[in-house]
């Protein structure tokens, strides 16, 4: 009965570190995604507007990395 009981507690227990993870992920995910930045905060650091068919404009920043505008 002892095993039994604590097979299960190990199960729930493992279900819910799973779950925890998934969340702390998602959180990570949506944090790793890109930042916007708006059209006069790209002229002000330095970068050019850039207009992608399909895909909106982007602000091209000198160090190379380029941002969607908002």
């Amino acid at each position: 009965m002892r095993l039994r009981l604590r097979r299960m507690l190990g199960l729930a227990l493992a279900a819910a570190t799973l779950a925890g993870m998934s969340a702390v992920g998602a959180v990570s995910a949506q944090a790793a995604v890109s930042p916007t930045i708006t059209r006069d905060d790209c002229t002000a650091a330095g970068g050019q507007i850039v207009s992608r068919p399909y895909g909106g404009e982007v602000c091209s920043l000198p160090d190379g990395t380029s941002q969607p505008i908002t």
